[in-house]
C-alpha cells in the first residue's frame, strides 16, 4: 500500500498579525471496501496507512474470526488515485466462512455516529465479550503513563492534529502497539490487528484511545479481550452498561494525574485518594 496517508493543502491563515498565504499538512480520507467471498460487506472512510490491520481487526473485533488463524488470506487493491478508494479481499477458512455467511448483514457508511447499517437491534446489541477473569492490575500512574505515552506516538496527530489514535499499553512495557486513523473505530481495529498480528495477548494489557467511548470502543476492546480501556473523553450511559456487563474496568477522562473510574474499580490501584463530589 503506498498511498499515503498525509497530503498538504493551500489555505489563507489568519493570525494576530494579519493573513498570509500558507500550506497545512491534512489527513487523507478515503473509501476501503471491505469483501468477502467477492462481495462487500462494509465500506468505511478510513485513512489509507496499516489497511491489512485494519481488514484483520475488524475481523476480530466484529465478530466474524475469533483469531489471525482462521483468514487464509488478505489481498489489499488500490483503486486509483483520491476518491477511487481501496479494496480489500478477505478468504476466511472454511470453517470461519461458513459461520460468517450464517450471520452476513451489511454495515456500510461513516463511522462517526457508531453502528451504521446494521440490519437488527438484536445485532446493535450482540452479547459482548467478557474479559472479567483477567488479572490484569493498574497503579495510577500507570493511567497517566499510558495516556502520556500514546500522545508521544502519534506522528500522523502531530503531523495534521487531525486523527484518533489507539494504543496497547503494558505495565513495565509502555506502549508496545499503536495505530492511528481519522476515525475512532478504525484505529481501535487496525490497533486489534496489529496485535493479532504480534501475537500480543488482550488480557495482558490495556487500551488506550483518545476519544470519547462509544458502546462499539467496549465491544470491539472486549472482542480484543483488554480487561481495561482508558480513554480522554467521556463515555456514554450504554458503554458504561456494556463495560460493566463485560468486566472491564472503563478510564475515562483522563487528564494528567486526574481521571475517573466508571466501572470494575479493583484493578486500579488509586493510593492516596481522596472523596471527590
Amino acid at each position: 500500500m503506498t498511498r499515503p496517508p498525509v497530503t498538504s493543502a493551500t489555505r489563507i491563515a489568519r493570525r494576530t498579525g494579519g493573513t498570509s498565504a500558507a500550506a497545512r499538512r491534512v489527513p487523507e480520507e478515503t473509501p476501503v471496501a471491505l469483501s468477502f467471498s467477492g462481495t462487500t460487506h462494509a465500506v468505511m472512510m478510513a485513512t489509507p496507512a496499516d489497511i491489512e490491520d485494519f481488514a484483520l481487526g475488524f475481523c476480530i473485533t466484529e465478530g466474524i474470526v475469533s483469531s489471525a488463524d482462521e483468514i487464509a488470506a488478505i489481498a489489499v487493491e488500490d483503486l486509483g488515485d483520491e476518491g477511487a478508494g481501496i479494496d480489500v479481499q478477505i478468504r476466511l477458512k472454511d470453517g470461519a466462512n461458513t459461520r460468517f455467511e450464517a450471520r452476513r448483514r451489511r454495515l456500510a457508511g461513516p463511522v462517526g455516529c457508531g453502528l451504521c447499517g446494521i440490519e437488527s437491534i438484536e445485532e446493535a446489541m450482540r452479547q459482548v465479550a467478557s474479559v472479567a477473569d483477567t488479572s490484569l492490575a493498574l497503579k495510577a500512574g500507570d493511567i497517566a503513563n499510558a495516556v502520556s505515552l500514546l500522545s508521544k506516538a502519534q506522528p500522523l496527530h502531530a503531523e495534521t492534529g487531525a486523527v484518533h489514535a489507539a494504543g496497547f499499553y503494558m505495565p513495565g512495557k509502555g506502549i508496545v502497539a499503536v495505530r492511528e486513523d481519522v476515525g475512532r473505530h478504525n484505529a481501535l481495529d487496525k490497533l486489534a490487528g496489529a496485535l493479532a498480528k504480534a501475537g500480543i495477548r488482550g488480557p495482558s494489557g490495556a487500551v488506550v484511545v483518545t476519544s470519547r467511548i462509544s458502546v462499539e470502543m467496549v465491544q470491539k476492546t472486549a472482542a480484543i479481550g483488554a480487561p481495561v480501556l482508558i480513554a480522554v473523553s467521556a463515555p456514554t450511559a450504554l458503554a458504561i452498561r456494556t463495560a460493566e456487563e463485560a468486566g472491564m474496568t472503563l478510564v475515562a477522562l483522563a487528564r494528567g494525574e486526574e481521571f475517573d473510574i466508571f466501572t470494575r474499580t479493583d484493578r486500579v490501584a488509586t493510593e492516596g485518594s481522596r472523596h471527590v463530589a
